[in-house]
């Protein structure tokens, strides 16, 4: 892998002889699928020393060209109320294989706890420039702004992410927009726990883990 790779940090904190973990291709590249059309995201709970959801946003077709997955951690997830700010914390990037990993990470090991899938789906930029054109990712990152379009099974709608310290401030501010898809009613973190990818709460991920090791 070349020096300086997006995955170096990721690569760096895991030791996958002990963690389910994807370790990834190792360019940063899609494992399967097709490359073009719309980007993806994938929204993760994960049950670590505290509850909180990873935000990624797939690179490469996006605007990012090393092709992994951009990453947030939201202590208190999503919300579809425009009045509510919610902190996130930028992490590093994850490979792409990531975006289906459900599964026990060791407690000894960086980020140990149980993963599952809350949300996936397709995202587009809407931050155009002055000829129309969307603004990459990166460049929104950059700039400390990014506007997109999440159309996921339980999120759905623009979303901003704020930085709000310089540019090697890791704390975000994730914000729904005003748009048809608002509904300051609406608690999906509460009112739907489970996994988008196979059903499974939290407890069903750790307790088949469990079951497969014993096996």
């Amino acid at each position: 892998m070349d020096k300086d790779h997006p995955l170096d940090e990721y690569l760096e904190k895991r030791d996958f002889s002990e963690t389910p973990e994807p370790e990834g291709e190792g360019e940063g590249k899609k494992a399967s699928g097709d490359s073009q059309g719309e980007p993806f995201f994938v929204i993760q709970k994960h049950d670590a020393s505290s509850l909180h959801y990873d935000f990624r946003l797939e690179g490469g077709v996006g605007g990012v060209e090393d092709g992994t997955l951009k990453s947030w951690a939201v202590p208190k997830g999503f919300s579809t109320d425009p009045s509510e700010k919610r902190l996130a914390l930028s992490t590093e990037d994850h490979p792409l294989e990531y975006a289906e990993f459900e599964g026990v990470i060791p407690e000894d090991e960086y980020g140990g706890g149980t993963v599952l899938v809350w949300d996936a789906g397709l995202y587009r930029n809407l931050k155009t420039d002055d000829d129309g054109n969307a603004v990459p990712l990166p460049d929104q990152i950059s700039d400390g702004h990014l506007t997109v379009w999440l159309q996921g099974e339980k999120i759905t709608g623009g979303y901003a992410l704020t930085r709000t310290g310089g540019n090697g401030d890791e704390r975000w501010l994730l914000v729904k927009m005003d748009d048809a898809e608002a509904d300051a009613r609406r608690n999906p973190v509460s009112t739907e726990p489970d996994s988008v990818l196979t059903g499974r709460s939290l407890e069903e991920v750790r307790e088949e883990e469990a079951e497969g090791a014993e096996g």
